[in-house]
């Protein structure tokens, strides 16, 4: 090497990390490409980033974002004390450079590859499959130089979501089985269990120097037939009463299908159902029907005593009017029931009369006769 190479490599260097790879958590500063450092380089750290010094496999210094003078032995103790770099030698430095990204990395996405087992107070054990979003951010630099990159060239993020989301997923299923949430009922816990699995995780991530930042549920499903089981039992809800209900539209159901195979396999019995059930399915129906008839009859007819629906204007009995007409005493003027011959209060007569003059029949209360004129008794 001759004397220009020496001083053309003594002049000050910066050193930094440019990179618009969104994915990269870890970047190796390329000494084996005679990348230099010497003592008067310049150190450039950005906001979002950290530099680690590694000399013979020890951790010497960490550097957060700001400008460092290398040939300041104040900005580099720990080197300066293992390296003496107090004295102006011509050697570069030839140990480990790493920066390391601190910004958040988002959007990575988390899913179960087989279901889970839940155990449901409705439904038993029940498989549930999940999918979502994390995001997480190099919380402490040394952990993770220890425990995830180590002395290789760099990390990405594709490197460790195969590890993260593993993790993600057994931490969800036992968050899952302590939150106590039925089946019926995760679509509106999905906030309180990703809170439940985050406070869990981050105990785990912390070791690793991994700071989980969010978790979010976008879906938990479970098996069709536990879906079906779920719409009955809302169907049930909106009838009132759940067993009655639930009866009730069983009943239906089955009705309507032997209904329409009226000629297989022996009708409705050879269906499954069998005689005793068939006539415990009539009795029901015809209970609930009635029921429901009652629930809704408010009025009794005034002739038969009928249980009517209210608002018929005719009882579906007897056929008569549902009003029921009164007439008044032409004497004291009480309420008199329609077709009596007598007032109740009084006890005058209400049916017609005859003039004694004329013999013209005049209604009851009458003083006068309207053709003669003679004063009716």
């Amino acid at each position: 090497m001759g004397l220009g190479d020496f001083f053309k490599r003594q002049f000050r260097k910066v050193i930094q990390w440019e990179s618009d790879d969104k994915d990269q958590i870890v970047w190796k500063f390329p000494l084996e490409r005679k990348e230099e450092i010497m003592r008067k380089s310049t150190l450039v750290v950005r906001e979002g980033q950290k530099a680690i010094f590694i000399k013979e496999g020890k951790l010497c210094d960490v550097f957060g974002p700001g400008t460092y003078e290398l040939d300041d032995i104040k900005n580099i103790p720990i080197l300066t004390a293992l390296y003496h770099w107090k004295t102006a030698w011509e050697s570069p430095y030839t140990g480990d450079l790493y920066f390391v990204s601190t910004r958040q990395f988002i959007d990575n996405k988390w899913g179960t590859p087989n279901p889970v087992m839940m155990k449901d107070k409705d439904f038993g054990m029940v498989r549930v499959r999940g999918f979502g979003v994390y995001s997480f951010a190099v919380g402490v630099p040394t952990y993770a130089m220890n425990e995830l990159f180590g002395a290789t060239g760099g990390l990405n993020v594709s490197d460790v979501d195969g590890y993260f989301k593993k993790i993600i997923v057994s931490v969800l299923t036992n968050s899952i089985a302590e939150s106590g949430v039925s089946a019926l009922e995760l679509a509106a816990h999905y906030d309180d269990i990703s809170q439940i699995a985050l406070e869990k995780m981050r105990e785990d991530f912390g070791r690793m120097g991994i700071e989980i930042k969010g978790l979010y549920i976008e879906n938990l499903s479970v098996p069709e037939e536990v879906e079906k089981m779920i719409d009955k039992r809302t169907s049930v809800g909106v009838m009132g009463d759940a067993m009655q209900g639930y009866a009730q539209m069983e009943t239906l159901g089955a009705m309507r299908d032997a209904a329409k195979n009226p000629g297989s396999s022996g009708s409705m019995a050879n269906a499954g159902i069998g005689l005793g059930a068939g006539l415990g399915i009539g009795r029901m129906f015809v209970e609930g029907m009635s029921a429901a008839t009652t629930a809704e009859a408010k009025d009794k007819c005034p002739h038969c005593g009928a249980v009517v629906k209210k608002g018929a204007k005719f009882c579906p009995e007897c056929g008569k009017e549902m009003t029921d007409e009164k007439k008044i005493c032409p004497v004291c003027g009480a309420s008199v029931k329609k077709g009596a011959k007598f007032c109740p209060e009084c006890g005058a007569g209400l049916g017609n009369k005859k003039c004694p003059e004329c013999g013209k029949e005049v209604p009851a209360g009458t003083k006068f006769c309207p053709e003669c004129g003679k004063k009716i008794k």
